[in-house]
């Protein structure tokens, strides 16, 4: 049997991540015991929550100095001591960054069947795909003729959440690095408008003036920080804001902010709510149905950034911070038998 690489989080970063926090080994293949299950591991995700699971317990345990690197995944079961899995079954779990897995069967499920490729079960029926329906139908509502704001509009969740509100019948507005990366995200995504927070003659609160005079009825935070502070300025009198994440904070010393909390949300009757996926679990199959019906009739773009092999992984996660991705970036690493 071959041997399983791993890659472990060598050191807990203190300023921005790098390459050298990380460390590769190879050690040899665990088999299963009762309850248990090998995997394969087929392809992982990559997402911004990795780097703020090294600061602290967040709605998990922080990692630690030594482990592998905790990603969730898409593998094959190799063997299975668990009778609810069988042998070439595909199943999602936390996979880490490694070749083969050795897991609970109470921590895997099996892969919904979807007529798409694999990596759909990360990107538009995976955590991608139901974080943006969530957080946007589930979290604040959203209704045609209202003014959505949409941070991180490029990447994974963002990109699907502009096209859930267009789909909803609302003005999408999104923000993202680099004119390039914003004209990408109004002609590929259908955005009504994307403003570029990197452009240094036009404060992004002056963009939301100019492109929303008249206010943001909804945002979608996926940034914090200086994005946050610009928005909650923008918004409508009583209008809503879901909290995804805050993709800024994670990567090297946070800045302090947004200011103007509570105070802003006083005087504008504000609505701020934080979710995680797994609190509308029991919405799922609406999501898993409405995500597949408009893929399929080609009023939502799945958008996939997939780098090839796993010692790749480390690189792909510091380019994610940076903002690199366009869509959902994940490590293939193995093909299916």
């Amino acid at each position: 049997m071959p041997t399983n690489r791993r890659i472990l989080l060598n050191e807990i970063p203190q300023g921005n991540l790098s390459e050298e926090h990380f460390a590769h080994d190879e050690v040899e293949i665990e088999s299963p015991i009762d309850g248990q299950v090998l995997v394969k591991t087929l392809i992982l995700s990559q997402d911004a929550a990795n780097r703020a699971w090294m600061q602290g317990a967040t709605y998990r345990s922080a990692l630690s100095s030594g482990q592998v690197m905790s990603s969730g995944g898409i593998g094959q079961v190799v063997e299975s001591r668990d009778d609810r899995f069988k042998k070439g079954q595909l199943v999602a779990g936390d996979l880490g960054w490694q070749e083969y897995a050795v897991l609970p069967g109470k921590q895997i499920a099996a892969v919904v069947d979807h007529p798409g490729p694999i990596s759909h079960g990360l990107s538009l029926l995976g955590v991608a795909g139901l974080t943006a329906y969530h957080g946007l139908i589930n979290v604040p509502g959203i209704h045609a003729g209202e003014t959505l704001l949409v941070s991180a509009a490029g990447g994974s969740v963002g990109s699907l959440v502009g096209q859930i509100g267009r789909i909803k019948g609302a003005r999408v507005i999104g923000v993202a690095g680099g004119a390039e990366k914003c004209q990408w995200v109004i002609d590929e995504l259908g955005f009504d408008a994307c403003l570029d927070y990197k452009d240094t003659s036009a404060p992004l609160r002056d963009q939301l003036k100019e492109s929303a005079p008249a206010g943001i009825d909804v945002y979608f935070d996926n940034t914090g920080g200086d994005i946050l502070q610009a928005a909650l300025f923008a918004m409508k009198m009583k209008g809503r804001v879901s909290c995804c994440g805050a993709v800024s904070m994670y990567d090297g010393k946070p800045k302090p902010g947004p200011f103007g909390v509570p105070g802003l949300l006083v005087t504008k009757r504000l609505r701020m709510e934080g979710f995680i996926v797994s609190d509308y679990r029991h919405f799922d199959q609406d999501a898993i149905h409405d995500l597949s019906m408009w893929a399929r009739q080609g009023e939502l773009k799945v958008v996939e950034d997939i780098i090839d092999g796993l010692e790749n992984a480390p690189r792909g996660l510091i380019g994610l911070l940076a903002g690199e991705n366009r869509g959902k970036r994940m490590i293939r690493v193995a093909e299916p038998d």
